[in-house]
C-alpha cells in the first residue's frame, strides 16, 4: 500500500490532548458488504447500514479492491452522468484515468486524488489505462461522494487533480503514525483539496502497537474506515478491522490504535478518516443524481436524456478491452 510515504521523524508533529479534551466515543461499527460496480470491479460498500443523518455530508463510499488483476481483467466505469454532489477518487495502488464532458481529465496513481464537482451536471468516465488492462496488476482505491447544499447544487462543474505529493503530511506526537491530509485541516495542518462543503479527509498509517490521538473539529461528524489491518478505536478500545466503519460521537479528538501483530500482507493499520459539517437538508438520490426533492431527480433524468448534462467529447476516452 504505497500511497505516499515519509519518514515520520522529520515531519511536523500534532500536539497531544489538552486539559478537558474529550475523545469521541464509538456509536456504531458496521462491516461493509461486498458488491460490484461499473463494468464489474469488486467493491466494499463502506456506508451500508449507516443512516443518512450519521453520514451527512457524505452520501456514498466504495473501497475499490484491493484486488490483484490478471492480464485483461482490470475494469472501470463507462461514460455516465452526475448532478448535485462531488465525486472523490483516491488511488492507493494502481492507476485510473478520468475524462469528463467539462474538459477535465488526467491519470492518478499511488496516492493521487481526482476531485470532480458535478454540480449542475456532467458526464464522465473512469477506467484503467490500456497498459494496465493488458498487464494486469494491483488495484486499490476509494470513491467517495460528498453532498452539496441546495445553494450549490447547480454550481458549474469543476475538476481538481491532486497529486499524492501535494497531501499535507504530519505525524502524531510520538511519531507512530503518518497522516496524509487530502482535504480540510487537522491540528492546523491542511490538505490541498478545495471543497464546497467543509470536510476533512485523511489517510492514516499506524505502526503496529502505536496509538493515535488527534484533534478533530467539534462541529464535524467523524467516521473512521479501516482500509487494511486491525486495531481498536475509541476510549473503550473497541476492536475494528479491514472493511469496517466506525461512526463516532461528539468530542474533541479521535483515538485509535494498531494491534501489535498484523498479518504478513498488511504490516500496518490503514485508516481513512472522514468528517464534515452536516448540511441537514433533505437528500433525494436516484443512481448518479443526488438532489433535495423527487421533482429535482425527475428533472435531472429529463435533462440527461435531452443532453443538457453534457455530451461525450469527440476525443472520448473509452474502456480498453483485450
Amino acid at each position: 500500500m504505497p500511497a505516499v510515504t515519509a519518514d515520520t521523524v522529520s515531519l511536523p508533529r500534532l500536539a497531544g490532548p489538552g486539559l478537558g479534551d474529550i475523545p469521541r466515543p464509538v456509536r456504531k461499527i458496521v462491516t461493509a458488504p461486498l458488491g460490484y460496480e461499473g463494468e464489474g470491479f469488486p467493491v466494499r460498500r463502506a456506508f451500508a447500514g449507516v443512516s443518512k443523518a450519521d453520514l451527512d455530508p457524505f452520501v456514498h463510499m466504495d473501497q475499490m479492491g484491493e484486488v490483484e488483476y490478471a492480464p485483461g481483467e482490470p475494469k472501470g466505469t463507462p461514460w455516465h452522468p452526475h448532478r448535485g454532489f462531488e465525486t472523490v477518487t483516491y488511488m492507493i495502488d494502481g492507476t485510473f484515468q478520468h475524462q469528463d464532458s467539462h474538459g477535465g481529465g488526467g491519470i492518478i496513481t499511488d496516492g493521487a486524488t481526482q476531485w470532480m464537482t458535478a454540480g449542475a451536471g456532467i458526464l464522465h468516465i473512469e477506467t484503467p489505462p490500456a497498459a494496465l488492462v493488458e498487464s494486469g496488476g494491483l488495484f486499490h482505491g476509494i470513491q467517495l461522494w460528498v453532498n452539496l447544499p441546495a445553494k450549490d447544487k447547480f454550481t458549474p462543474p469543476r475538476y481538481q487533480n491532486l497529486e499524492g505529493g501535494q497531501a499535507g503530511l504530519v505525524s502524531t506526537a510520538d511519531g507512530g503514525a503518518l497522516l496524509r491530509i487530502i482535504a480540510g485541516e487537522i491540528g492546523g495542518h491542511r490538505g490541498p483539496g478545495s471543497t464546497h462543503t467543509p470536510i476533512t479527509l485523511a489517510h492514516v498509517t499506524v505502526s503496529p502497537g502505536a496509538r493515535v490521538d488527534i484533534p478533530w473539529n467539534t462541529e464535524f461528524n467523524a467516521l473512521a474506515y479501516v482500509l487494511a489491518g486491525a486495531g481498536t478505536i475509541g476510549p473503550k478500545d473497541a476492536p475494528i478491522e479491514t472493511g469496517q466503519l466506525a461512526v463516532l460521537g461528539a468530542g474533541d479528538r479521535l483515538v485509535f490504535a494498531a494491534s501489535a501483530h498484523q498479518d504478513a500482507h498488511t504490516p500496518n493499520l490503514e485508516v481513512l478518516l472522514l468528517g464534515g459539517q452536516p448540511i441537514r437538508e433533505p437528500v433525494a438520490q436516484y443512481g448518479p443524481f443526488v438532489m433535495n426533492t423527487r421533482q429535482e431527480l425527475e428533472q435531472a433524468v429529463e435533462d440527461f436524456q435531452k443532453g443538457k448534462l453534457g455530451v461525450i467529447p469527440a476525443n472520448a476516452l473509452m474502456p480498453h478491452r483485450v
